[in-house]
């Protein structure tokens, strides 16, 4: 049973920070990468970012490049998601989720989801 865990959402001004974090349990995903993704009211769910766990390579969504940061802690099984510098168009529900064999902006290629983080950024 895999299961996956966000944090750390919540309320933040514009401008501000926030960190979240998946937790994960059940199967090992080492050979795999773990991505986050967001979906916001009336829109489709949307890539962020993603991490290879084992080389550590990453990919960003243009509108997120030098504001977030992807990393993990293969000890602790857990994936972080830095926010940095937050805009009211941030304002979503992020997910985690794993289980793809490489990076994919394509959510329907990733098997396995966590319930979901509110993130909303004030103006």
């Amino acid at each position: 049973q895999v299961q996956l865990v966000e944090s750390g959402g919540g309320l933040v001004q514009a401008g501000g920070s926030l960190r979240l974090s998946c937790a994960t349990s059940g199967r090992t995903f080492s050979g795999y990468v773990m991505g986050w993704f967001r979906q916001a009211p009336g829109k489709e769910r949307e890539f962020v970012s993603a991490i290879s766990w084992n080389r550590g390579s990453t990919r960003y969504a243009d509108s997120v490049k030098g504001r977030f940061t992807i990393s993990r802690d293969g000890v602790k099984n857990t994936m972080y998601l830095q926010m940095n510098s937050l805009k009211a168009e941030d304002t979503a529900v992020y997910y985690c989720a794993t289980g793809a064999v490489s990076i994919t902006a394509t959510p329907r290629t990733w098997p396995y989801w966590g319930q979901g983080t509110q993130v909303t950024v004030s103006s």
